[in-house]
């Protein structure tokens, strides 16, 4: 299993999402061709309903802490409740360049 696909299994169970999307980016990133170090996430849970976005990204990045020692890299989280991601139109943000993308 890769670990895009660990890493949707573990985040579906723990947040209940009413959508969540996860990319591996890492092919846009010098240090990682090819490997699994670098991800985009877009969730969309009720859980999220209340909290400012900085408690939503701790959230994350607690419960992904272990992955965030042994591999992951980086985490581009994007995190809506349902209301915030229909008022966007269920648009996926685009993602840049890493600066050290060659």
């Amino acid at each position: 299993m890769s670990k895009q696909q660990e890493l949707t299994e573990r985040l579906t169970r723990q947040f209940s999402p009413l959508f969540l999307q996860i990319e591996n980016e890492s092919h846009m990133h010098s240090s990682d061709r090819g490997g699994e170090s670098h991800f985009k996430v877009v969730i969309v849970t009720d859980e999220f309903e209340g909290k400012p976005k900085v408690v939503r990204h701790r959230m994350i990045y607690q419960f992904l802490a272990q992955d965030l020692e042994n591999g992951i890299h980086a985490l581009a989280l994007h995190t809506y409740t349902p209301k915030e991601w229909q008022s966007l139109g269920k648009i996926i943000p685009k993602s840049t360049n890493c600066l050290g993308a060659g």
